[in-house]
């Protein structure tokens, strides 16, 4: 009989449940061997559609395909045991109605084992939130920078700047809130507005770009490695410049192989001795 203890699973109660606690660690990964990396420290591993950009190059997340999300979230889910595993919905997978959602999701859900999807959108998606619920589909909401939305609202730009903005953040997280999300990232929310959404609703909000006063925080795993040069928002900060290293690695390599130097006879496999009878 085996001794080995089978880790439990952080699962999207248990999240719910940390509102006003200990603050909630989040990371996205996109792959099993990074997962496993990150799985002691966190309480969350977000498979982000973030992944359009930092894993196949897009210039925004809109690119990104439900087949996409689902091999990265299956990864994820393998490489994993500890952390709460949520997969993004890309765009146009659930905006057309409650029943698409559905759909999209049990299908994620299914074939992934994640514990839950995240869905973009405040008051607009709450009848979808409410649908998806009450038919066993966690949902980690989204709401201020919404990078799906980003051709309609303007670019990537910070949120809730005028009372306009700011009022229509608060009314989406109330909105969500009383739908039946677990929790929400607030995502490129002016300081104040951040902070004001958390102390008024009663799910944890998840910032980046936000407030430090939000119940947790996530960020894109290759930010906060150093592996995505493109650019850098003002909310990052490296923990790590892992770029370099690579290229280094990479240019030693092909010095090697240029000189002959690799493989050397450690690397090659010797032939068996022949047998003489």
């Amino acid at each position: 009989m085996s001794s080995e203890v089978k880790t439990k699973r952080t699962t999207t109660r248990d999240i719910r449940l940390r509102k006003g606690s200990d603050p909630i660690v989040v990371l996205t990964a996109y792959s099993a061997p990074i997962a496993r990396l990150l799985d002691p420290h966190v309480d969350m591993l977000l498979v982000g559609d973030s992944l359009g950009m930092t894993v196949y190059g897009l210039d925004t997340t809109l690119g990104v395909t439900l087949d996409m999300m689902i091999a990265h979230g299956a990864a994820v889910v393998r490489g994993s045991s500890k952390a709460c595993v949520i997969v993004d919905l890309p765009f146009a997978s659930y905006q057309e109605s409650p029943q698409q959602a559905f759909r999209t999701s049990a299908r994620v859900m299914a074939e992934t084992g994640c514990a839950g999807v995240k869905l973009e959108g405040g008051a607009e998606m709450a009848e979808t939130i409410a649908f998806l619920t009450a038919r066993g589909v966690p949902v980690l909401a989204h709401i201020g920078l919404k990078p799906q939305s980003v051709h309609s609202a303007g670019g990537f730009r910070s949120h809730g700047r005028d009372e306009k903005e700011a009022a229509a953040i608060r009314s989406d997280a109330r909105a969500i809130t009383e739908a039946g999300a677990f929790a929400v990232v607030v995502e490129g929310t002016v300081e104040p507005v951040a902070r004001a959404v958390t102390q008024e609703i009663a799910i944890p909000t998840i910032g980046i770009g936000a407030s430090p006063a939000c119940d947790g925080q996530v960020l894109v795993i290759d930010d906060v490695l150093g592996l995505f040069s493109e650019f850098t928002p003002k909310f990052v900060k490296r923990y790590a410049e892992l770029g370099p290293t690579v290229a280094a690695a990479a240019a030693d390599y092909a010095a090697d192989v240029k000189a002959r130097a690799f493989p050397g006879p450690e690397h090659c496999f010797a032939a068996k001795p022949q047998r003489r009878d």
